[in-house]
Formats: C-alpha cells, sequence, structure tokens
C-alpha cells in the first residue's frame, strides 16, 4: 500500500514562490511512490485558529480538535497521513496567519498538560517545513528551529528549508513608487538561477520524506 503525504499551502499566491515549492515537494513525494492530497488554507471554507474550548483534553476526545469548520477536514488527513509537507511564506517576520491557525490546533491537540506523557499523538509522522521570504535565508532561522522543534515534539521529526530573497512581483516597475529597499534586478537574476536550483532541493527532500520508515 502506498504511503499518503499531506501538503498544506499557507500561502495565497498560486503560481508564485510557497506555492512553487510545496508543489515541488509533492513531486518528489510522488516520485517515490506516495499519493499527495493538498489543502490550500486560503481557499478553504471559514475555519479560526485554536478557540480554547478545551474539548481535545477530554478522553472522549484525546487527540483530536473538536472545533468543526474548514480546518476540520485538513486536521483529520493529517491524523491518517504517513507524511506531512507544509509551506508558508514569511509576512512581517511571522508565517502567514492561515499556518498559524492550523498550527495551534494541530499542536494544542496533542498537549495534555501531562508530564510523564506530554504528547497523545499516537501517529507521528515526518514533517517537512517549508518556508518563503524576502528577507536573506539566514533571518529566521531561529524562528524556523522553534517550529522545528514544537512539530519534531507533537507531530513528528521536522526539517525546514527557506528560500530567502524572493522574487515578489514580476514588473516592479509597474508600482506606484519605487521599491529601493532592494534591487528588483538582482532579485530577478537570484529567481532565474537560485530558486531552480531550490525547487530540486526541495523536490529531493519531499522524495526523502516518502521514503522515510515509520
Amino acid at each position: 500500500m502506498s504511503k499518503t503525504i499531506i501538503a498544506v499551502n499557507a500561502g495565497p499566491r498560486k503560481g508564485w514562490n510557497t506555492d512553487t515549492l510545496i508543489s515541488e515537494a509533492a513531486a518528489g513525494a510522488e516520485a517515490a511512490g506516495a499519493a499527495v492530497e493538498r489543502f490550500d488554507l486560503f481557499r478553504l471554507e471559514r475555519y479560526t485558529g485554536c478557540i480554547s474550548c478545551f474539548g481535545c483534553k477530554k478522553e472522549r476526545h484525546k487527540g483530536h480538535c473538536v472545533c468543526r469548520d474548514g480546518l476540520t477536514p485538513v486536521l483529520d488527513a493529517i491524523r491518517e497521513a504517513d507524511g506531512l509537507i507544509l509551506g508558508s511564506p514569511n509576512y512581517l517576520g511571522e508565517l502567514t496567519a492561515s499556518f498559524r491557525a492550523l498550527y495551534e490546533r494541530l499542536i494544542f491537540q496533542s498537549l495534555t498538560y501531562n508530564l510523564e506523557t506530554p504528547c497523545c499523538n499516537r501517529n507521528p509522522i515526518p514533517v517537512l517545513l517549508l518556508m518563503t521570504s524576502n528577507a536573506p535565508d539566514t533571518a529566521y532561522l531561529d524562528l524556523m528551529r522553534n517550529y522545528r522543534q514544537v512539530l519534531s515534539t507533537f507531530v513528528g521529526p521536522t526539517e525546514f528549508f527557506v528560500s530567502g530573497d524572493t522574487l515578489q512581483l514580476k514588473d516592479y516597475s509597474k508600482q506606484d513608487w519605487p521599491w529601493t529597499l532592494f534591487d528588483p534586478e538582482a532579485k530577478r537574476r537570484r529567481h532565474e538561477t537560485v530558486f531552480p536550483q531550490e525547487r530540486a532541493k526541495v523536490r529531493a527532500l519531499g522524495e526523502a520524506l516518502a521514503r522515510q520508515k515509520p
């Protein structure tokens, strides 16, 4: 039986950096024989982050978020999956609000507040966390290390990949005022030379994710 990998896009822009890297990772997983089910958070029915109802702390709902909304099928799919690909752009020094909503509910449902068994997740799975950013690759490593630690504890062994200094627009000259904080031509050159290499690396990471043993 082939593995099932869940790929979740927490970015809004179809065909751009985050979407592209998630597609590459998913293609790598498929090349390894896995089936990939994809969710785009910006295209789901309405949902929220954790509402602190503590329903998941009751024995009959242990490990299950009881809030029913657009995130429910995503959480249900992850719970039964063999691997997870998460991708988000960095907005103002953090991953998107859509990512955070999923992250809160994904993690909190498995948090027990019990010293002996702090996590009740019965199906640990490998995770690949992708982040794209307009800032340099190294700007948010502490942020990503923190996500890696928490995801590894409550979901499964996590690896992350950062694509920085990304191209934001096809034509920067069409903006109403000049964006002088960076060099658009340098960004375009990087997109044409470095980003294809990053796509290949992420595809290999997706393949490795699907090949990991339970």
